[in-house]
């Protein structure tokens, strides 16, 4: 009598995507607020002690991140943070100007009164944030916002990929040193939020468009890497 080959109980499933989750919520985090720079290396090992799991379920995440172009994997050599070159930033800062209007125009077109308090409520973060000079509050919550604008819209692919771009900005930030309080200014966002709520669909892209621009322009196409101790960053997590 042949034998069933037994499965794993969907509990355990969960239970390892939710641990998975939590150790690439905690990189993707010390990305966007630039605790981890460009460059990084990500040894399977280091990252396996430190959040005490095996090499097989660090590579899961490090997978994941590649998957979104968050993080570079190199045969024999092993993963590290992406590095974006200066031509790969021009094109982040092109695709973004061709899907930030869009998503603005299709917020505008289904725009609800919860919708509005979702944008208000997230302006208030920021500006809080940049009244305590919370520095990692200020440059993931700028982020968010623009990722917030696509889970408004409603279009989970474009969504995704805001998500995608938006840290790959962030990387790109911090190797080309623009220094997020004068890459992302404290009323841009507001103005974008101003224009949404009164369903001014020119004027919301307009600005969106000049604050692309303003973000590009603060780069300096020159890139440099400092070295991050994982087991300081990641250790008391």
């Amino acid at each position: 009598m042949a034998r069933t080959a037994q499965k794993t109980p969907p509990v355990v499933h969960l239970e390892r995507e939710t641990a998975n989750d939590g150790i690439y919520e905690k990189i993707y985090g010390a990305i966007v607020e630039h605790r981890l720079h460009p460059g990084t290396k990500l040894g399977e090992d280091r990252l396996a002690n430190i959040f005490g799991v095996s090499r097989a379920r660090v590579r899961e995440v490090l997978g994941r991140l590649a998957h979104e172009q968050i993080v570079n994997l190199y045969p024999q050599r092993g993963a590290f943070v992406a590095q974006p070159s200066p031509e790969q930033a021009l094109d982040v800062f092109e695709a973004r100007r061709l899907i930030e209007p869009a998503l603005l125009r299709r917020l505008i077109h289904t725009l609800t009164n919860d919708k509005v308090a979702r944008l208000r409520q997230h302006q208030e973060l920021e500006i809080d944030a940049r009244r305590r000079d919370d520095k990692r509050a200020m440059v993931r919550l700028t982020g968010e916002f623009h990722q917030l604008l696509a889970e408004l819209a409603g279009n989970a692919p474009l969504t995704r990929s805001m998500r995608e771009l938006t840290t790959l900005t962030c990387l790109i930030i911090i190797l080309y040193d623009a220094p997020t309080a004068s890459s992302c200014r404290a009323d841009e966002h507001s103005e974008i939020i101003d224009a949404v709520t009164k369903r001014d669909a020119a004027r919301a892209e307009r600005l969106m468009l000049e604050h692309l621009d303003h973000i590009e322009r603060s780069l300096k196409l020159d890139s440099s890497t400092e070295a991050v101790d994982l087991e300081a960053l990641f250790g008391s997590s």
